[in-house]
């Protein structure tokens, strides 16, 4: 490789690494600009503990609803799963990406993996079907909140329906993608393989095996009976996002300057969503300046209150995702060493035991 294009690689990195920290500076930029911090931090200061608390709590609640659902997705690899493990690696994985935008994903694979013993990349091909089933489920949530709102939402926010034409494209090629990649495995895996032979030999068999088990993860609702079960938690899921939501107006007294309800919570919850498309840490920035803005142009909430509850949400989720992280990483290296095992790490998961292929 000449010095230039050594060059030309680093910087790709460097400007692939900093651009969500710039997008995170760009939106806490635009959403704070017009807003007296002063004032917002006064009615932070002066938050209901007990909101916070119950806030917590179905916070907690909700991901634990996502570890259930995640449960009945891997049946048919590991029948009994540990939801405490389910629901330990589903809170390492949004720490994860609290600090580095998408990273999580992979290492809640990884470290599930890891805990149960399991296919890595077959557990990758299952959240590979969550994500789908979210992109649909808050897709579906969206345009209930069109249906609710009392005016013309697309009028009010420009951008929402090109979001939801690009998501329903999205999905429909996604699905038919993943539908011929398990119906014609073997045609998929064999111009996989002689493309990878061309290449690279050596990795040409490691690259088969791979793409056979995560095919397996791909094809692990159409084998299982719990199809219900998956979307009904998936209701669940949603359900228990929106009272998140409501929770949150009355940390910050909001309830005094307007009316609250759960409708409202609905369209906060399923709008502020786009948020975590962007790609920044954690959503910061992007969450708060689309949930100011929903509070904000569509109801009528003053703006301090509005950055109020957006800044403290946020804050809550992000401090407790990182938090669970570093808690549940200590307890299981606990356990680990108990049982003779070495510990674990954010670098050590990456390591393939023969039976976490």
């Amino acid at each position: 490789m000449t010095s230039g294009n050594k060059h030309n690689t680093h910087l790709s990195k460097v400007v692939g690494y900093s651009f969500p920290f710039f997008l995170t500076i760009l939106f806490l930029y635009l959403a704070f600009k017009n807003i007296d911090l002063k004032q917002t931090f006064e009615i932070i200061l002066n938050s209901s503990i007990p909101a916070i608390l119950f806030y917590v709590f179905i916070f907690f609640l909700s991901h634990m609803a996502r570890a259930i659902r995640w449960k009945y997705m891997l049946k048919p690899v590991k029948e009994n799963c540990s939801t405490s493990h389910l629901f330990g690696a589903i809170m390492v994985g949004y720490g994860v990406s609290c600090l580095i935008p998408r990273l999580g994903e992979l290492y809640r694979g990884l470290f599930l993996g890891r805990w149960e013993g399991i296919s890595r990349s077959t557990v990758i091909g299952t959240i590979v079907i969550e994500r789908i089933i979210d992109i649909a489920l808050f897709g579906i949530a969206a345009l209930i909140s069109v249906s609710l709102y009392s005016g013309n939402m697309y009028n009010e926010i420009v951008w929402l329906k090109a979001s939801l034409l690009i998501g329903l494209i999205f999905i429909l090629a996604a699905t038919i993608f993943l539908v011929l990649l398990v119906r014609f495995q073997k045609k998929f895996s064999s111009a996989l393989v002689r493309l990878a032979e061309k290449i690279n030999k050596k990795y040409a068999d490691k690259l088969k095996e791979i793409f056979e088990t995560l095919v397996e993860g791909l094809s692990s609702i159409r084998k299982t009976g719990n199809v219900l079960a998956i979307l009904l938690w998936s209701v669940v899921i949603l359900l228990l996002y929106a009272f998140h939501a409501q929770v949150g107006f009355y940390i910050v007294g909001m309830q005094s300057t307007g009316k609250i309800n759960f409708e409202l919570a609905w369209i906060v919850m399923t709008i502020s969503s786009f948020g975590s498309i962007i790609p920044t840490p954690g959503a910061l920035g992007s969450y708060h300046i689309i949930s100011i803005f929903v509070l904000t142009k569509l109801f009528g909430f003053d703006y301090e209150s509005s950055a109020a509850y957006a800044i403290i949400t946020h804050f809550i989720s992000y401090v407790t995702f990182i938090l669970s992280t570093v808690v549940i990483v200590y307890f299981v290296n606990r356990s680990r060493q108990r049982k003779g095992l070495t510990k674990e790490t954010f670098l050590s998961v990456f390591k393939i035991n023969p039976e976490e292929k």
